[in-house]
């Protein structure tokens, strides 16, 4: 059944130093070149289907204009915040 969804890649004329290459990283990875290659091929459609979910949000925020260490300022505002609202609320250690 794990089969039944995969499929087959082939690439042709792969020049023998590249080839060479490939199988030396597989090797110092502890790998097989086929092991080596399918998580080569994973990583970088990973990467694609990343870009375009960045590039959708992109398009529907207008993007972020912040420095990261305007970032930080305010993802430390808000964590700060939250504890203060996590502190005050009932059942809290500060309520007993």
């Amino acid at each position: 059944m794990y089969n039944a969804c995969m499929v087959a890649l082939q690439i042709r004329d792969v020049p023998i130093e590249v080839r060479d290459a490939l199988a030396e990283q597989a090797q110092a990875r502890g790998q097989s070149l086929q092991a080596f290659l399918l998580a080569l091929v994973e990583r970088e459609a990973r990467r694609m289907r990343n870009m375009e979910i960045l590039l959708q949000i992109d398009k529907q925020s207008g993007g972020s204009r912040l420095t990261a260490q305007e970032h930080a300022e305010i993802r430390t505002a808000e964590r700060s915040e939250r504890d203060r609202r996590f502190e005050a609320a009932p059942g809290s250690e500060s309520d007993q």
